[in-house]
């Protein structure tokens, strides 16, 4: 049965990076929707804790009512807001790729042959993530590489062994 999971789960992956690269703005508006609201639930719940925290930690329900407020701005401004969510995850590749590029300097330093492989290999990833950054920009790209992206989980779901 699992198997047969992993089968419907790849084909359901495949179909939707299909259709996230065939109709791009369209998917890019429902990812930045879900992603508003998501992020104004956790918003909510970080003003109830703050709440529920007040008696025991001032300190730490006041930085959990600030960071509630926060995410609450944040995911009404990310609702629906196709560039918002284009520069986020511009933002997140660029800031990925820099750790990326940094770690693997240090591990082309590092003592053995491994630790200099994944050095380089993680130069390497770090300069593809900058250059997804610059293309994560535009809503057109963005869809095509969550798209890409989809497809190949969905093909990657028929070589997982079933547990």
């Amino acid at each position: 049965m699992a198997e047969g999971r992993n089968m419907l789960l790849g084909i359901l992956a495949i179909i939707l990076g299909i259709m996230v690269i065939a109709f791009p703005l369209i998917s890019i508006f429902a990812v930045s929707v879900l992603a508003g609201i998501g992020i104004m639930f956790l918003g909510i719940w970080l003003l109830v804790q703050s709440f529920e925290l007040w008696s025991t930690s001032k300190g730490t329900s006041i930085a959990q009512l600030i960071l509630g407020i926060l995410a609450i701005i944040v995911g009404i401004g990310l609702f629906g807001n196709i560039l918002a969510l284009g520069f986020l995850v511009s933002f997140w590749f660029y800031i990925a790729g820099f750790f990326l590029i940094i770690s693997g300097i240090f591990g082309l330093f590092g003592g053995n042959t491994a630790t200099k492989g994944a050095g380089g290999l993680g130069i390497i990833l770090g300069i593809l993530y900058i250059i997804l950054a610059f293309y994560a920009w535009n809503p057109f790209y963005l869809a095509f590489l969550i798209g890409l992206w989809l497809i190949i989980t969905g093909i990657t779901q028929f070589f997982v062994p079933s547990e």
